[in-house]
């Protein structure tokens, strides 16, 4: 078997579940070398990557949670500022404690009207046309809006820092040279704008608090405010876009599946296959965490410095873990997947995600029928995050 898990190529289509497997099974800690790198340890089994994520004093997100070192004037670390992804408890803790109310199942719960309303809204954009490119139109709308409300700025700008957001997790070596840093730059001088914004006007939004929060008895300032606020943009999206729209292709694949949720929608059930969306389609592929001091895991020596690679959606397909994972079951029960990592640095945003996603489908199962895909998916050219770019689709009204 050819093992690949740099390549985009290999992830041109979903994910690599013939290559995770063979993992699994032969070599569940892989060395798997990086032609512009040292290499890394490629974990896949479920148990492994769940428990690394809680034991960040020997696993550290420090430097970076990306396969790839920091290059020298990497803009998301300066100096001493860091994304709260890139910090290790103590310092991740006090950053997360900032927002992390914002994000628990109250206040997630809360949100659910509006997003509700913003779901319905974005469907009745699309819904006399029969058809649309459903990432853009649909998919891509909501937790764009839903993170502008957030943090205080206007909802088409949320529209527009999300086409900023793909262009930041696309290979790049799939596009235009300096594209991916000018998106960054980009992203940070609109951030500054915000920063300096509600450091005049503060409101009761995340990005003013943000901008008059203080850690250790220092207060925040602009470069920290510029990585938080990329942070939450970027992540605040992700998860969620790329699930609906991988999530409706699964769906699209299994018409049967989609007719029977939507003939027997019940609490129950809603839950069950929101939680089976988030284990198959995994839109988060891995995160890195560096080693601190020698461990041996399944008679392999890992050293101290040595990258360790966990593959999320590898864990989510493991059999050891998952009684057929190949199967699409929207009535799997019980499901422990772990699309939003696990330990300190499990998904902030998960309640809001999993609002979001159920307010959507809710809309899409009362009102589109017979849905059918116009052209075949393009898949984000990317070895980090499993989306689809581009997806043109048909449907019908559904009958009242």
């Amino acid at each position: 078997m050819q093992i690949d898990l740099l390549s985009p190529e290999t992830f041109a289509h979903g994910h690599p579940v013939e290559q995770y497997r063979w993992l699994q099974d032969n070599a569940p800690v892989y060395w798997h070398e990086e032609p512009e790198g040292p290499g890394f340890w490629a974990l896949t089994r479920y148990d492994d990557v769940a428990q690394i994520g809680r034991e960040p004093h020997v696993f550290s997100s420090e430097p970076t949670v990306m396969i790839a070192d920091p290059e020298a004037g990497n803009l998301t670390q300066s100096g001493d500022h860091k994304m709260m992804l890139m910090m290790d408890p103590p310092q991740h803790t006090q950053f997360r404690r900032i927002i992390s109310r914002e994000f628990t199942r109250g206040p997630a719960a809360a949100l659910r009207p509006r997003i509700a309303e913003l779901s319905a809204q974005i469907l009745d954009k699309i819904m006399d046309k029969g058809e649309c490119e459903f990432v853009g139109e649909v998919a891509g709308e909501l937790p764009s809006y839903v993170i502008a409300e957030l943090t205080g700025i206007p909802l088409d700008d949320g529209r527009e820092l999300y086409k900023l957001t793909e262009i930041i997790h696309t290979a790049p070596e799939t596009l235009e040279e300096g594209a991916q840093h000018k998106a960054i730059f980009d992203m940070f001088a609109y951030a500054q704008t915000v920063y300096r914004e509600k450091l005049a006007n503060p409101t009761e939004d995340l990005a003013s608090q943000i901008v008059h929060a203080e850690v250790d008895g220092r207060r925040l300032d602009e470069i920290d405010f510029q990585l938080f606020f990329m942070l939450l943009i970027d992540a605040g999206g992700d998860t969620t876009r790329n699930l609906v729209a991988g999530g409706l292709h699964k769906l699209i694949e299994h018409p049967d599946l989609y007719r029977e949720w939507q003939s027997h929608p019940n609490t129950e059930l809603n839950h069950s296959a929101r939680e089976e969306l988030l284990r198959i389609v995994s839109p988060v592929i891995y995160f890195r965490r560096t080693v601190r001091r020698e461990v041996t895991l399944h008679g392999q020596k890992i050293r101290a410095g040595d990258k360790v690679v966990r593959y999320f959606a590898a864990a989510n397909y493991d059999p050891r873990q998952f009684e057929d994972p190949l199967e699409f079951n929207i009535h799997r029960f019980p499901n422990q997947q772990i699309a939003f990592g696990t330990g300190a640095h499990v998904c902030l945003g998960q309640h809001i995600a999993r609002v979001e996603i159920d307010c959507m489908f809710h809309e899409i199962l009362n009102r589109m029928d017979n849905l059918a895909l116009a052209e075949a998916p393009e898949w984000l050219a990317s070895n980090f995050i499993s989306g689809i770019r581009r997806m043109p689709i048909t449907f019908e009204k559904k009958k009242p």
